[in-house]
């Protein structure tokens, strides 16, 4: 199919349908996608996910390993200060913030939870350091629920396929909600993170290695052949 009519017949697919081709994809060649950060329990990915953001989880699992053997507990890393919290992250960004967070959430989880990380948005977006995106990962991972968190990968990729045009990541949080069944949705997370992470980069996606092309707006609209970099 020459790019004119990849073009036409891609702007003529239905939401419906980029989304059964994409999800469809992701089933069969991903069933079990999961999380590329090392962790043992829920406090431990709860640290591992406030540390990751900005920063590769490659960095982040070089991190924890002793941070989690200095302080394994809530009340271990609420009882240490700020200073010592730091001299074990100070290789990830924004150190400084990130370690006065990780102790005022533990203070917090030993303070008002018992220390035992809450289960709902609600109160997971109370703890220091966490939003709504680091929320739905702990729902999603930890709980089971039906949750899909918005990271920059996943904003970028959805915006490109074209599985959701929003400006922030609440509004494509929302399209993607819409259209992805409950027991998708975290895989689909997944999916999307990984898939931004390794082929639709943000700087020179790999189009010629993508086997979403025939489901993607953004591939549809190069009217010229790509280079195996990705530039035109």
């Amino acid at each position: 199919m020459n790019s004119r009519l990849l073009t036409d017949f891609c702007h003529k697919m239905t939401i419906d349908r980029r989304y059964e081709g994409v999800l469809d994809y992701f089933q069969r060649t991903q069933p079990n996608p999961t999380t590329e950060l090392t962790y043992h329990n829920a406090f431990e990915i709860l640290v591992a996910v406030i540390l990751s953001a900005q920063c590769t989880d490659k960095r982040v699992n070089m991190v924890t390993p002793a941070l989690f053997a200095a302080y394994p507990t809530p009340q271990a890393m609420a009882a240490a200060t700020v200073d010592d919290i730091l001299q074990f992250v100070k290789s990830v960004s924004y150190p400084n913030s990130k370690a006065q967070h990780l102790h005022d959430m533990a203070a917090m989880l030993v303070d008002e939870f018992h220390g035992v990380v809450p289960d709902t948005m609600e109160q997971l977006t109370r703890l220091p350091g966490v939003g709504r995106k680091t929320a739905n990962v702990m729902l999603g991972l930890v709980f089971g629920k039906a949750a899909i968190a918005v990271d920059t990968h996943v904003f970028r990729v959805s915006n490109r396929i074209g599985l959701a045009q929003g400006k922030t990541p609440l509004e494509v949080e929302k399209a993607l909600t819409r259209h992805i069944p409950p027991e998708l949705r975290f895989k689909a997370h997944h999916w999307l993170l990984l898939h931004g992470r390794y082929v639709c980069r943000a700087q020179r996606p790999l189009c010629l290695e993508c086997a979403l092309t025939p489901w993607c707006r953004h591939y549809a609209k190069q009217r010229r052949p790509l280079t195996q970099d990705g530039a035109q």
